[in-house]
């Protein structure tokens, strides 16, 4: 199963969609006209229930939780990331062969804004809330390990239409002192119970770091060195991340979870290189990401604390999420 994986951190650029060029805040295009909802779309919903979301062959899917192997409803809507909450969903979709959008759904997969972005998607979060929703693209290079790389990472208030384009704007704190770069990339978000606080990836100088985010403030602060794509527990209190082998992304990641409460961060079960940002099934479980030697996707999940074995969650899927 681990030669099957070895190829994941290679993969990370076959994922698509995001990202945005204009600094600052800015309202976003007024609400589309619901197009008619066809049979297959009518069988996928992002209400809360026991049931996973993700994509499967480029659309919107859901299985039920209890049995993920089982029958599948397909949408006939185009993603290439989403994710939802609280009946919410963001869709990382193609607007033509060679750009990109992020649009915001509702519970019945109707599109309520879009924003046109650059690059190729990457990260796609909603707030437990659905209020906040959050983006990241690769605007150059090719993937994490490549040389040069760059990300865009925006976020959007659902209620408002107040749009961040970018974190590359925001103040930065770095080990408690103001920090500026040109180097500097964010990517990864993930959203505190109040919708204001968030933390995310940044690299600089050739390190990751974890950074605690005010939306409000427009601030990031660094806490700790090599925390990359993190996903923040229903509970707030840890958060699972990929954590680079050796400080080294090149040799790939360790799916791993951080107390924040503690500092210490405990390995998973999970030894192939998971190059995602897991989601949270539950406050025990996580399910992620791997993709086989052809490329295909896979959904896995593995618990939290360390213990059991990985699973097969759901075969021929990618972009995982509980519909909470």
């Amino acid at each position: 199963m681990t030669s099957m994986r070895a190829k994941l951190a290679t993969l990370a650029a076959s994922v698509v969609v995001l990202g945005a060029s204009a600094a600052g805040y800015a309202v976003v295009s007024a609400r589309p006209a619901p197009a008619p909802a066809s049979a297959a779309d009518r069988a996928v919903t992002l209400r809360p229930g026991p049931r996973l979301l993700a994509v499967t062959d480029r659309h919107v899917s859901t299985a039920a939780l209890a049995d993920p192997a089982g029958p599948r409803a397909v949408s006939d809507t185009e993603c290439l990331r989403v994710y939802a909450a609280a009946g919410t969903g963001v869709c990382l979709a193609p607007s033509s062969p060679w750009s990109y959008q992020v649009v915001v759904l509702d519970a019945a997969l109707r599109p309520t804004r879009r924003l046109d972005v650059p690059g190729l998607p990457n990260r796609a979060r909603v707030s437990a809330s659905g209020r906040m929703v959050s983006w990241t693209t690769f605007v150059g290079g090719d993937s994490y390990t490549s040389s040069g790389f760059s990300t865009r990472t925006g976020f959007l208030d659902t209620r408002t239409g107040a749009t961040v384009t970018t974190l590359e704007d925001f103040t930065i704190r770095r080990d408690g002192r103001p920090y500026r770069s040109a180097d500097v990339n964010f990517w990864g978000v993930t959203f505190a119970g109040d919708d204001n606080a968030f933390y995310a990836t940044m690299s600089t100088a050739g390190k990751r770091w974890l950074v605690r985010g005010d939306a409000a403030a427009r601030t990031v602060t660094t806490v700790r060195e090599n925390v990359e794509c993190p996903s923040l527990s229903p509970d707030g209190t840890r958060i699972a991340f990929k954590e680079a082998v050796d400080a080294d992304p090149a040799k790939g990641w360790r799916l791993s979870v951080l107390d924040l409460r503690t500092m210490r961060v405990t390995a998973t079960a999970e030894r192939a290189s998971v190059d995602d940002q897991a989601a949270w099934l539950d406050g025990a479980t996580l399910a992620y990401t791997l993709r086989q030697d052809d490329g295909s996707p896979d959904v896995w999940s593995v618990p939290a604390d360390g213990s059991g074995t990985p699973r097969l969650l759901l075969p021929g899927a990618e972009s995982p999420s509980p519909l909470t």
